[in-house]
């Protein structure tokens, strides 16, 4: 269900407030001394709070993606006194626990019941897909800090939907050409079946077979199935030259612990989406030696920027930040700055949108810029595995676009 919080974390006002006009008022109040009626000064309400609907996992498979990104996006509001051009912040959570059935329902908890002003999340595509329509439905400005449903970007797409982290198409297109110049002709692909999967798998098809690659075989299992015995005894008997896939979370550390198992780690080289390996190191320090990803974000950036982040973070969390707080720290990037550029008039959506439309966020990730279709203009690097981080190796492209197929902005 959802509550509210206070900067702290800690739950307030479980009841969700009456609406509070945002025209300002003036009160006057008098008092009688000595038999003279005296006029009390004017006083000036305080504009009314900006309401934040952060729409994320807390339980599952995901829980860790989404704690990441609330901490990335609480940090940056704070950098600037925990305000959004100078308004306060009321803050509303819900747990979507992953599950594309309950996201009208959670989505309208948020946007219908607690008002909210803007929509944070989420996680999984397939419950983003059911928030961008609610959004879409009802105008309320939708900022997505993970989720890369190319469709989002691309049919769905809409004024009031904004997205700072990557379409499932950008970051593993590249991984084809990585991979075809590294020598590998043959490989085998391999991810959960649900939205993010699949549009994975055509975008890293489409990149390795360009350079003369051949994916030989698709291989994928329900969400969030991490039952793999199966498949990974498949991949070995098939041979390939290196397997591709997509997994996230717990998921991607069983998968990557059942390949080493399975005799597979020093046999067929291991590539994937970054999130493959993003926030799981800790768990599979040895068995993920080695693996290379392509991702929007890589530890050991050469970046004063990324270094100050990454400090920052660690000290105020107590842990090192990964692709997900970045995504979070840029999401509350977006809003503040919007909001700086209309001096905190949230009612003057046209000139947010254009502020948001218009943005050069300076990134830990590097400097981006907002498509036409609201989705991140970004670098994606070339990542190895060494010790628990996520090593940067190459610029595999320079400001990759998502290509926005089927997006006709309203």
């Amino acid at each position: 269900m959802s509550h509210t919080l206070n900067p702290s974390d800690t739950p307030i006002n479980l009841t969700p407030a009456a609406p509070v006009s945002r025209r300002r008022f003036i009160t006057l109040s008098g008092g009688v001394a000595a038999g003279a009626a005296l006029s009390a000064p004017f006083v000036q309400a305080q504009p009314a709070k900006i309401k934040v609907g952060m729409m994320l996992p807390a339980t599952g498979t995901f829980a860790s993606l989404g704690t990441a990104i609330t901490n990335g996006f609480r940090m940056a509001v704070g950098e600037r006194g925990g305000k959004l051009g100078s308004r306060e912040i009321e803050y509303f959570a819900v747990d979507d626990e992953s599950n594309p059935a309950k996201a009208p329902e959670n989505t309208n908890r948020l946007v219908q019941r607690d008002k909210v002003d803007v929509l944070v999340g989420t996680v999984h595509s397939g419950v983003a897909l059911g928030m961008a329509k609610i959004a879409k439905e009802t105008g309320t400005l939708l900022l997505i800090p993970n989720a890369g449903a190319d469709d989002i970007t691309g049919p769905m797409c809409s004024p009031n939907i904004f997205r700072t982290s990557f379409s499932n198409w950008q970051p593993i297109h590249p991984l084809g050409k990585v991979m075809a110049e590294r020598g590998h002709k043959t490989a085998v692909w391999i991810s959960w079946k649900y939205a993010a999967g699949d549009e994975s798998a055509r975008s890293f098809k489409e990149g390795f077979e360009k350079t003369g690659g051949k994916v030989v075989k698709e291989l994928g299992l329900p969400f969030p199935n991490v039952e793999f015995q199966a498949l990974l005894a498949e991949i070995a008997a098939i041979k390939p030259d290196a397997v591709a896939c997509f997994f996230a979370g717990a998921g991607a550390a069983k998968f990557i612990s059942d390949y080493a198992a399975a005799g597979l780690k020093d046999k067929i080289p291991l590539y994937g989406s970054g999130f493959l390996t993003d926030g799981v190191l800790q768990a599979v320090q040895a068995q993920a030696q080695g693996v290379m990803t392509t991702l929007h974000y890589a530890d050991s950036l050469p970046s004063k920027r990324d270094q100050e982040f990454r400090l920052n973070y660690a000290k105020q969390f107590k842990m090192q930040p990964d692709v997900y707080a970045v995504q979070g720290y840029d999401t509350g990037l977006l809003l503040a700055q919007a909001m700086e550029s209309v001096k905190g008039d949230f009612g003057n959506k046209a000139a947010l949108i254009k502020a948001m439309e218009g943005v050069k966020i300076d990134s830990p990730r590097g400097a981006w810029t907002m498509s036409k279709e609201h989705n991140p203009t970004q670098d994606i690097y070339l990542r190895k595995v060494e010790g628990e981080q996520n090593k940067f190796v190459s610029v595999a492209w320079k400001a990759l676009a998502d290509p926005g197929r089927g997006c006709r902005m309203a």
